[in-house]
């Protein structure tokens, strides 16, 4: 399997050992993270509202944040060492610890449980199944990213034995979209009735008129291990106690989501989202609260992991497991926890 070559690696190698001479000769500081997140979304709550409510700054730290646009992309940024930590599917961890690399990515916490997206229509079904997808087209994201390999998963493992493909009776799974072209493309193809959204960008699209939210992909999906935050080995041995405070804060505005209502959490987030309105933010907190999107404790457990290499291996992205402790270390959430 050479899919971590497909980010570009020879590239990624050049662009490690210029910028690891950049950070040793201007002494960089730790205790300033650089965080790249896969996209933006209401769906990593915790991490802004910790961001907007001052509990990285409570800790010492300063988060510089900057947008992936993918999983991909984010672990570029991390291997390349223009981040610090990337917020990105631990399948990303997967690629690159299976490509050999030499100071491997690993998870050391793990933000959301589940699938944060949700199947948004151009028409309103009332009480939509798997079964309106039959002869349908439905955009599930980019090929090798977790969105689109758990909603292949929901298809193909579900007891009435769906067949993905263009036939009639089948239903027409597109991976060829970039994740943040994902709405864009569905609006724009009038042949495609469904596709995959986080939030707000799927409240945004109901609001403008364009579509129905239909169903959560978190509760079809049960628990799998979603977005995680990802450092080297050697930041995660040399900066631990970075990582510590990192999480704490974060840990701080889990916390505060669930000891506030709804309202004083979407003005928590509000400068993070200025272009969606305190409703817009609301409900999508209100969404993402009942399918109890987010880790309390952050530390993945080897049978969620075991969901994730069912996951990837029924999309073909993977051909046999890897080892939980060679892609995840949990001391640092273990310890929190305790």
């Amino acid at each position: 399997m050479k899919i971590f070559k497909k980010l570009g690696l020879l590239c990624v190698t050049c662009m490690l050992a210029i910028t690891g001479c950049f950070f040793v000769g201007c002494g960089k500081d730790y205790n300033t993270i650089e965080l790249n997140e896969v996209t933006h979304s209401i769906f990593y709550a915790p991490l802004y509202v910790a961001i907007n409510q001052g509990f990285f700054a409570e800790e010492g730290l300063t988060v510089n944040l900057t947008n992936g646009g993918g999983s991909d992309t984010s672990m570029k940024a991390l291997v390349a060492n223009s981040a610090d930590i990337i917020l990105a599917g631990p399948e990303t961890a997967v690629y690159t610890e299976a490509e050999g690399i030499a100071d491997v990515p690993k998870v050391f916490g793990q933000l959301t449980h589940c699938d944060g997206s949700f199947i948004v229509a151009k028409n309103k079904h009332d009480n939509f199944t798997l079964d309106d997808l039959v002869g349908e087209t439905i955009i599930g994201g980019r090929k090798g990213g977790l969105p689109a390999m758990t909603l292949q998963y929901i298809i193909e493992t579900n007891e009435k034995g769906y067949k993905i493909g263009t036939g009639e009776n089948e239903i027409n799974f597109r991976d060829d979209v970039a994740f943040n072209l994902t709405a864009s493309v569905w609006w724009e193809d009038s042949s495609v009735e469904y596709c995959t959204l986080f939030e707000p960008t799927a409240t945004k699209m109901v609001k403008e008129g364009k579509g129905h939210i239909v169903a959560s992909l978190g509760e079809l999906s049960g628990s799998i291990p979603y977005t995680c935050f990802i450092a080297k080995s050697s930041y995660l041995k040399d900066h631990g106690d970075v990582a510590e405070k990192f999480l704490k804060a974060v840990i701080k505005g889990y916390n505060f989501i669930h000891d506030n209502d709804s309202e004083i959490v979407a003005n928590a987030l509000k400068n993070s989202f200025k272009d969606n309105s305190i409703e817009e933010l609301k409900v999508a907190v209100e969404q993402y609260l009942a399918i109890d999107a987010w880790s309390q404790d952050m530390a993945m457990t080897p049978e969620s992991f075991d969901t994730l290499m069912n996951v990837m291996i029924n999309a073909k992205h993977l051909s046999e497991k890897s080892v939980f402790e060679n892609v995840v270390d949990n001391t640092i959430a273990n310890k929190l926890k305790a």
